[in-house]
């Protein structure tokens, strides 16, 4: 298991390394906050989001969630750990950048392994 401090130093260090450019609008910034979420459709408290893409009233903003990340990951040695949160970060920022493009085609493919985690379980989801 890690601190929050260890997985906020690596957060950290991941988005220092990428190109400025792709933050621009992101005027809430990257956070790490303590808890755990769990993703609304999880059929038995077994669906972590680890990380998320927020666009509110307030702004743009990437959001992950230690106990998550703690829970999915916290095996792991520092290096595939350091591995894991950089593929974490790049898909937020992918999002961030996909709205700024007015696409949304990440957002698909996160609905699609959804729909695929609810028919593994057994539920076929409603066809609108």
């Amino acid at each position: 298991m890690y601190q929050f401090e260890e997985i906020a130093q690596m957060l950290d260090e991941i988005a220092d390394s990428m190109p400025y450019e792709l933050y621009r609008e992101l005027n809430g910034g990257i956070s790490l906050l303590p808890q755990a979420k769990i993703h609304p459709q999880a059929l038995h408290n077994d669906l972590y989001i680890l990380g998320e893409y927020i666009r509110n009233s307030l702004g743009n903003a990437i959001v992950f969630y230690y106990g998550s990340i703690n829970h999915i990951y916290g095996r792991l040695g520092r290096e595939e750990m350091y591995r894991q949160l950089t593929k974490l970060l790049h898909h937020e920022v992918r999002h961030h950048n996909e709205y700024l493009a007015g696409t949304d085609d990440l957002g698909i493919w996160d609905d699609e392994q959804i729909l695929d985690y609810l028919k593994r379980n057994g539920v076929q989801p409603n066809k609108h």
